[in-house]
């Protein structure tokens, strides 16, 4: 039977990549700092990786762990997480189970953004403290792919699930529009409602993620729906579902400044390999609008 790895499993895409990769009858070995059903411990201990790497021999190692947060004051969490995370992997793999696929995530806020859809081949482009570290896990899986390693790296856009946390735009949205239908008070401010960006679904990321990894021709790839909405289209579909107004409930805040106006993907490559994202801006809102599945 196969096994595999997956670093960062308390995270969405960890939870939706455990469901595929089990209903592949592939057994699964999670690990998140967070407790609960899964070994705790980080993969920034490196003592750690290469005990599991080494122990279980394991045919996919997938690196998920990381916040997705964008603030320089997470710097070094970033350099300790997505970084040196990436270089515990790489090398445990490289030393005790060269047989192994690696799964590196990359993120499309790395790149180049001027509102065109972005490929493999757009330059790089270090904005933050976030897409630092990601360009830099980037080459790290690239230069042990040259001593053999099948390291592959997956430029995943916006998306989410029931299980997105509390902190993301998406999910409070969506909150507050289950708040307004219940009849309960709604504080929310929002920023740019013009931005436009993918309303992908984790389900469908991780069956991209497992799509890459299983590839011999190519070693990178964007993982994205390549259709892009406004925040304003989410507020209306959200509180549209709800029957409500979003404009009764929500303040705009005209002092924020985006990060970007349009973050789009062309993720033909991997889509010619047979993925395709399965499920629309309308159907990821009625599932985000229904209570979170268990963990």
């Amino acid at each position: 039977m196969s096994r595999a790895i997956i670093f960062g499993i308390n995270g969405q895409d960890g939870y939706y990549l455990e469901k595929l990769l089990l209903a592949k009858q592939i057994t699964v070995t999670g690990v998140s700092r967070s407790p609960g059903p899964w070994q705790q411990g980080s993969i920034a201990d490196q003592s750690l990786v290469n005990a599991l790497v080494r122990e279980l021999q394991p045919d996919y190692v997938f690196h998920l762990a990381a916040r997705s947060k964008t603030g320089h004051e997470l710097l070094f969490e970033h350099q300790e997480t997505i970084v040196n995370g990436s270089l515990h992997v790489l090398e445990a793999v490289l030393n005790h189970s060269p047989s192994s696929r690696v799964f590196i995530t990359g993120s499309g806020l790395q790149f180049c953004n001027n509102g065109d859809p972005i490929h493999e081949q757009t330059p790089f482009e270090a904005r933050d403290a976030y897409s630092l570290a990601r360009i830099q896990s980037v080459y790290a899986a690239r230069y042990y792919r040259t001593k053999g390693v099948k390291a592959y790296t997956g430029y995943l856009f916006h998306h989410d699930s029931p299980l997105r946390s509390t902190s993301h735009l998406n999910r409070k949205i969506a909150d507050a529009a289950i708040a307004a239908a219940a009849g309960q008070p709604v504080h929310l401010t929002v920023g740019d409602i013009t931005v436009e960006k993918e309303f992908g679904y984790s389900g469908d990321i991780a069956a991209g993620i497992f799509q890459l990894v299983n590839q011999d021709q190519f070693y990178e790839a964007c993982v994205g729906t390549g259709k892009a909405h406004s925040v304003e289209e989410w507020l209306e579909i959200c509180f549209g579902m709800m029957n409500k107004n979003w404009k009764d409930f929500v303040q705009l805040n005209s002092n924020f400044k985006a990060e970007f106006r349009r973050m789009l993907s062309d993720s033909y490559l991997l889509q010619s390999t047979g993925w395709q994202p399965a499920t629309d801006i309308n159907e990821l809102a009625v599932m985000m609008l229904k209570p979170a599945p268990a963990r």
